[in-house]
């Protein structure tokens, strides 16, 4: 059967590395088709859920490593490079008996920077 490379919709790859800055527009560009609503809303919603989850972890309660692996896939989703490795982190010194300590302030200034770079983003 023959190829009908011709009718194949090419899209671009993503980047091998992540681009600068706390959020990687061109990687949510692509995540959310392009559509600046859909942007705007899980640009939102991660805002709001990032600080959330940081409040619940400044406790360590029993299912922290949970909420950092949550934290970690949703991070990735926007583009949030910075958060989502530390969110790894975290998740790795919960899951291993190691003081969370760094880690989680780590994330807690990775999780600023992001949100402050969402609140650009969203008044553009």
């Amino acid at each position: 059967m023959p190829l009908h490379a011709e009718r194949v919709e090419w899209t671009q790859s993503p980047p091998l590395a992540p681009g600068d800055g706390p959020i990687d527009v061109d990687h949510l560009k692509r995540m959310t088709l392009g559509d600046p609503a859909l942007e705007r809303e899980v640009l939102t919603m991660f805002s709001a859920q990032s600080a959330r989850i940081l409040g619940e972890l400044a406790a360590l309660p029993a299912e922290a490593a949970s909420h950092a692996h949550t934290l970690q896939g949703s991070a990735r989703a926007i583009g949030a490079f910075a958060v989502a490795d530390a969110a790894a982190k975290l998740e790795t010194a919960l899951s291993g008996g190691s003081d969370p300590a760094q880690p989680l302030a780590a994330l807690g200034a990775a999780i600023a920077e992001a949100r402050t770079a969402i609140e650009l983003i969203l008044r553009r």
